[in-house]
């Protein structure tokens, strides 16, 4: 099964990378990324032998988290330009930015596979305490309040025409300068919290730490904030300096 899904997502990838080469629109990527983490664990739920209880729960919660964000980003990629992050990376790898995206596309082919495992372990549990569905459940529900309520904040920012060129600090956007990427790494404590008291369930408490440091390091804010320097330029800068950089807080006094 985990031969067969990692091989999915590495052909769901290649098609998107001809997409790519077709189109120069490397913002697909995003789009099938999410897709796959959609896609995947519903086909640990029906493949795997685990509590049909569970395996509704667990690949529930991913599937649906996955799929809203599948259809936010296939509206935004298809009926606007490429993102800023990737026309600029295919600007700076000029001549070799297809054969570069090429293996871009099969990392985060394998990021998503890897990404999804917490569902196929949790497709295979037998039982669950109560308690844990229930409380992984509230957790869910308070990351997907907070990711509806920053995106449709921040739409609502990006739809006035007089704000173009500034930064979004309405909101959500006041106490954190991602507020999107602290709900989304807040949804997954939800997997670790469903196998409490499940024996061999405590690798899961790696998920979370693992997203962090993506959305912390590599591939969340370093390339989003890269990307809002070069837009709104000092405005952003005052704004690295006065907010939080994830998690929602009160804000500081600018340096002069």
């Amino acid at each position: 099964m985990l031969w067969f899904s990692l091989l999915l997502a590495v052909i769901v990838m290649f098609c998107g990378w001809l997409f790519e080469v077709k189109s120069e629109n490397a913002g697909i990527v995003d789009v099938l990324w999410a897709g796959l983490m959609a896609a995947l664990p519903l086909l640990y739920a029906i493949q795997l032998d685990g509590s049909v209880f569970i395996r509704i729960i667990a690949a529930g919660i991913m599937s649906a988290w996955y799929l809203r964000l599948f259809l936010h980003l296939q509206k935004r990629v298809f009926s606007e330009p490429e993102d800023g992050r990737y026309h600029y990376l295919r600007q700076y790898w000029g001549s070799k930015a297809h054969r570069n995206h090429f293996f871009f596309f099969q990392f985060q082919a394998v990021l998503a596979w890897t990404f999804t495992l917490p569902v196929w372990w949790l497709c295979q549990a037998q039982q669950v305490h109560t308690l844990a569905v229930l409380a992984a459940l509230v957790i869910v529900l308070i990351a997907g309040s907070g990711v509806y309520v920053a995106d449709k904040q921040l739409s609502r920012f990006r739809r006035n025409p007089d704000n173009k060129g500034k930064v979004c600090e309405r909101g959500l956007w006041f106490y954190s300068r991602h507020p999107n990427y602290f709900f989304e790494w807040l949804h997954w404590f939800s997997y670790p919290v469903l196998a409490l008291g499940t024996a061999g369930g405590y690798w899961l408490w790696i998920a979370p730490l693992v997203m962090l440091a993506f959305l912390y390091f590599v591939t969340g804010i370093p390339y989003t904030e890269q990307q809002a320097i070069r837009s709104r330029g000092d405005a952003y800068r005052r704004y690295q300096q006065t907010t939080s950089a994830f998690i929602p807080w009160r804000k500081k006094h600018a340096a002069n």
